[in-house]
């Protein structure tokens, strides 16, 4: 969850989410009184979704939500709460790196709602028939990590292309490994940076993983000296099993993450449902909790 000083800024969530709790009941009932009335999720002009008066559909499915893997914690939590706001409706994930998962969905995987960590995934899924359209529902940051004990005695970010070092990052054709290799070339052509930086760090590079969470896991296990994961991926009980070296604004990336309904949904109403509850300031407070920066932020002490 978020560091000490975004907490003081989170106070009484509970509270807020039992009035949010309230709220929803208050339409569902509504809702009831006035099954003549087309639903349609406020999406957009063209949602996909068109549920015929007198069928709005029961709370009794489950949907099948592919995340990009940096988004476990935070969708685990989303999805709870979805559950909780909708009896009946189970959400199941599938976390794993944005490309493994849009490529499963080309082959045809079933699928109720796609989460990218980039819009490059997202429109090989559209490319691939099976999205139409999508939402960008939150962003994320690079941070380099080191073991906690510093074993190759890493302190400044021009240490990561010494010679020896062991580093991992995620492979290019994932988001975060892209975005990893983007830094570096921008590093390269930086005064503050040898021209080689580059080519020096990927010398070092000793593996290539197919996710964010395979890459923070070797490193807090002392399996690397240096790996570059989300900001996100350094939160709470793990992040004292690693030390941050922070990439500066000029040189980071920001991950934009899309969010869409697969077209082939067998519960469209439900998966509008999640996209949009995500997208709401229920959703949206959570990932902020987690660290994402989101479309809609705290302004004030929630206290």
């Amino acid at each position: 969850m978020r560091s000490a000083h975004g907490a003081n800024q989170v106070g009484d969530i509970g509270m807020i989410n039992r009035l949010y709790a309230v709220r929803r009941i208050c339409a569902l009932v509504l809702i009831a009184a006035v099954l003549g009335m087309t639903v349609q999720p406020a999406l957009g002009e063209s949602s996909g979704l068109s549920v015929p008066p007198g069928q709005v559909p029961r709370p009794n499915a489950t949907i099948t939500v592919f995340a990009a893997a940096s988004l476990t914690d935070a969708f685990r939590e989303i999805g709870q709460k979805y559950e909780l706001y909708n009896p009946g409706v189970k959400v199941v994930f599938s976390f794993a790196g944005s490309q493994v998962l849009s490529q499963q969905l080309n082959q045809g995987a079933p699928a109720d709602v796609f989460a990218s960590a980039n819009l490059a995934q997202m429109n090989t899924a559209v490319q691939g028939g099976r999205v139409s359209f999508s939402q960008v529902f939150g962003y994320n940051r690079l941070v380099v990590i080191i073991p906690a004990n510093n074993p190759g005695q890493i302190t400044e970010l021009n240490d990561l292309a010494r010679p020896g070092l062991q580093i991992v990052l995620a492979a290019p054709s994932v988001p975060v490994g892209q975005y990893a290799l983007d830094f570096l070339t921008k590093a390269s052509a930086d005064p503050a940076f040898s021209p080689s930086f580059k080519s020096g760090v990927l010398q070092n590079v000793v593996s290539y993983e197919d996710n964010v969470k395979a890459v923070f896991a070797k490193v807090a296990l002392g399996e690397a000296d240096a790996g570059i994961v989300y900001t996100t991926d350094v939160l709470g009980d793990d992040a004292i099993r690693v030390k941050r070296l922070y990439i500066p604004d000029a040189l980071n990336t920001v991950a934009t993450y899309p969010i869409a309904v697969v077209n082939d949904s067998p519960n469209p109403y439900w998966a509008w449902g999640f996209v949009r509850f995500v997208m709401s300031q229920d959703g949206q407070l959570v990932l902020w909790e987690h660290g994402f920066t989101a479309n809609w932020t705290p302004t004030r002490n929630l206290r």
